[in-house]
C-alpha cells in the first residue's frame, strides 16, 4: 500500500499516524527516521548530485511546509526531558506524505532499510499540530 494511503486497523478503522524508519536502534537507541536517515548518507557523501539535488530541495520545501516542532518546544527532543521523542505524521497530511516516496527510493538504492510503521497509538504525545504529532514510545 503507498505511504500516503490511511491503512486500516484490523476492525476497518484507519490507522491515523504513519512514520517511517529504520528497522534497526541508532547508537542512542531509537530508530532514526526517514529524514534522519538520508541526511545521513549526505553527510557521509554517498549521495550521487541528482540524491542530493532531490534532498536538499525536499528538505527545503518540507522545512517551509510545516512546522518544525522544535522551535515551538525547544524540549521536545530532549532525551533527559522527552526520551526517544519521535514524529509521526497524520495520514491526513497527504501533501507531506506524497513526497516520502522520493527519500525512500534513495535509501533503497544505497541498501539502507526503511520500515512504514502505522498506529493509531504510537505512544505519549508531547506535541501536536495540523499535520504531525511527536511521541515518546511506551515501554
Amino acid at each position: 500500500m503507498p505511504p500516503d494511503q490511511p491503512r486500516p486497523a484490523a476492525d476497518g478503522t484507519p490507522l491515523p499516524y504513519v512514520r517511517f524508519q529504520s528497522p534497526h536502534r541508532n547508537g542512542r537507541g531509537h530508530f532514526t527516521g526517514v529524514f534522519g536517515l538520508a541526511n545521513g548518507l549526505a553527510r557521509e557523501g554517498r549521495l550521487s548530485a541528482p540524491q542530493e539535488a532531490f534532498r536538499r530541495a525536499g528538505n527545503r520545501w518540507y522545512d517551509a511546509a510545516y512546522p518544525d516542532p522544535s522551535t515551538v518546544d525547544p524540549t521536545v527532543y530532549d532525551d533527559a526531558v522527552h526520551p526517544g521523542a519521535a514524529a509521526w505524521f497524520k495520514v491526513t497530511a497527504t501533501h507531506l506524505l506524497a513526497r516520502v516516496p522520493g527519500y525512500l527510493e534513495i535509501l533503497a538504492a544505497h541498501g539502507v532499510d526503511c520500515r512504514t510503521a502505522r498506529s493509531a497509538d504510537p505512544g505519549r504525545i508531547v506535541y501536536e499540530d495540523e499535520v504531525q504529532i511527536v511521541v515518546v514510545p511506551y515501554g
